[in-house]
């Protein structure tokens, strides 16, 4: 009954880092999309959203399966109830970035924001990425370290957006009350985005040593 459970483990353990691993490749893409206007590849992060739903129920049936047929205790019961917790902050980076996508989607044939933030956007892009690679490793790896450092990039993804937000408060913004609303809301995403991979470093934190690392960001809201 051991080894079955190991194995089963290290299912889902492979599928969670699967689906980190395609949250930050339909982020990129996300991206890509919004500061080149480019409609196609918006639609294919749209329409590669099914992938991610899949293995979202696929993973949710192998935790739940493990709860109901292993009836795990102390660490393993740890372990699959991470797991589930993980599932939903990997669902909704993959939701996040479809929101990306869909802002492109809506204002197309026009840029979703105003060249003057594409650098912004650009960068914000590249760290959600990166953290979305990094979920991937530390699901992977379970390497508690790498975890904690997570919210390194989440601080700077922090900072970006409150630039973003003056800017837009600014009474010198020129680009209109709907451009300030759309790059608002996309900010958020991209804020959003780098929480739950902070969230899913804490969660792998837990699962090998037991004690949850204090939220960061405790008063943010959830999405």
């Amino acid at each position: 009954m051991r080894v079955i459970y190991n194995e089963q483990m290290a299912e889902l353990a492979d599928l969670l880092g699967g689906m980190a691993g395609l949250a930050g490749s339909a982020m990129e893409r996300a991206t890509n999309s919004l500061l080149n206007a480019d409609l196609e590849l918006a639609e294919q992060v749209i329409t590669e959203y099914d992938r991610i739903a899949e293995m979202i129920q696929l993973a949710e049936e192998k935790a739940f399966a493990l709860l109901a047929l292993q009836a795990p205790v102390a660490g393993d019961l740890r372990q699959v109830v991470s797991a589930i917790q993980i599932v939903s902050d990997v669902n909704r980076m993959g939701v996040l970035a479809l929101h990306v996508a869909k802002m492109t989607r809506r204002r197309f044939p026009a840029h979703a924001v105003p060249e003057a933030v594409n650098s912004y956007f650009a960068e914000m892009g590249r760290i959600a990425v990166k953290m979305g690679a990094a979920a991937k490793e530390v699901l992977e790896t379970r390497d508690p370290e790498r975890a904690a450092k997570l919210n390194d990039d989440d601080e700077a993804m922090d900072d970006l957006r409150k630039h973003l937000f003056t800017l837009i408060m600014d009474r010198e913004w020129d680009h209109g009350v709907a451009s300030a609303v759309d790059v608002a809301l996309l900010g958020r995403y991209y804020e959003r985005f780098a929480d739950h991979a902070v969230e899913i470093g804490r969660r792998v934190v837990f699962l090998v040593t037991g004690v949850l690392p204090p939220d960061p960001d405790s008063e943010k809201e959830s999405i």
